[in-house]
């Protein structure tokens, strides 16, 4: 089953900046859906190990929205180099892929 729908991954500092991504993609039609939860991660920035709580947005939306999904998560941001990394739904519920594209192509 061929399919256009993405999940995009984006991680924040603070719950209130996850929170208020992922009301502007929802609100903007950029997304059909984001899920938060809270993630432990290990990274290394400026050559050294970091070990940070974060929140992990995953984000449902469409490969037509991404350019744009970005530039807005990028503007929203407070990192200086945000994750949006975008994988592919390879298969998925026909229903809930339609409700993808009716809610992002509104």
């Amino acid at each position: 089953m061929a399919t256009d729908a993405i999940v995009v991954m984006v991680t924040t500092s603070f719950e209130d900046e996850a929170v208020a991504i992922a009301n502007h993609l929802v609100r903007d039609h950029l997304a059909a859906c984001v899920s938060l939860f809270p993630v432990s991660s290990i990274y290394t920035w400026d050559k050294q190990v970091h070990h940070d709580q974060e929140w992990q947005l995953m984000i449902k939306t469409h490969q037509d929205k991404f350019t744009a999904l970005e530039t807005k998560v990028r503007e929203l941001h407070t990192y200086d180099v945000p994750e949006v990394i975008a994988l592919p739904v390879t298969a998925g519920s026909m229903s809930y892929l339609n409700w993808i594209s009716t809610q992002v192509h509104l």
